[in-house]
């Protein structure tokens, strides 16, 4: 009688076992964080960009904002018309949650937040917020832009519309603009400097660095040579440029553009 029993009790627990599974966690794996589409991940971000920004005392603040892939930055400005001194801080910079602006950190008695959007920098105001109104096209900062070892200020005629910061005029009567032309293939400069047409030779290197040397001029005497003969230290001194493709700037190290310039043809 036991083994009947026993028989019986062996199989009703086989009848139910199919219908009672053991439900088993699934190994832990890692936790998949999704990141949105925003300027901090879809952006080519790092690099210079360069404005001028409205002043209320001044003529314009010439502003250059070098960011880094290590979230440090760089920025300079200089006071354009009231003193041609050039400011710098540097420092890190924060992502907002969003990671569409950043804020310039350890700056806190000048603007500090800036939108950052396809090759450039728009300025936010003091608390964060887009500034509106008819100027506020000109709180933009735009990138540097490189293409290839030329960075296509090779075979472009470029104006010069400013030495350290001061306006350039053509000269008067002659109906002449102040230029430079670069030749890639030979490796030159030339141009108009107000009284006499120059040339000399040219140098690009890795890291928008540039050189100019063995600067020559026809002889020529005007009334008024002093742009010129300024314009002949400035190039003899520069080593780096910036452009964004419509305007170019050679520089001395970090320091404020000493000369600007403009694209006039190709």
């Amino acid at each position: 009688m036991k083994m009947n029993l026993f028989i019986l009790a062996a199989a009703f627990i086989a009848a139910i076992a199919p219908g009672c599974k053991t439900q088993k966690s699934a190994p832990a794996g890692p936790t998949k964080i999704v990141i949105g589409d925003n300027s901090s991940v879809s952006l080519d971000w790092p690099g210079v960009y360069t404005g001028t920004v409205p002043c209320a005392d001044c003529e314009g603040i010439i502003t250059t904002i070098t960011l880094n892939n290590d979230q440090t930055y760089m920025i300079s400005t200089v006071y354009k018309g009231k003193s041609y001194k050039v400011c710098e801080n540097s420092g890190k910079f924060s992502w907002d949650e969003a990671g569409n602006t950043i804020k310039l950190l350890g700056l806190s008695d000048a603007p500090n937040r800036y939108l950052v959007g396809e090759n450039k920098l728009i300025q936010l105001d003091m608390e964060g917020n887009r500034i509106t109104g008819p100027l506020a096209e000109n709180y933009i900062l735009s990138k540097s832009v490189h293409s290839g070892s030329d960075a296509g200020i090779f075979g472009k005629k470029w104006k010069l519309i400013e030495l350290h910061g001061k306006p350039v005029e053509n000269t008067a009567g002659s109906g002449k603009e102040y230029f430079i032309l670069l030749d890639q293939k030979e490796n030159r400069i030339s141009g108009y400097a107000g009284c006499n047409s120059f040339f000399g030779s040219c140098e690009l290197k890795e890291g928008n660095r540039i050189t100019f040397s063995k600067i020559g001029s026809t002889k020529m005497a005007c009334p008024n040579m002093a742009t010129e003969q300024e314009l002949f230290k400035v190039l003899e001194t520069v080593d780096n440029y910036t452009t964004d493709g419509k305007s170019l700037q050679l520089n001395k190290a970090r320091m404020a553009p000493m000369a600007r310039f403009e694209l006039i043809g190709e």
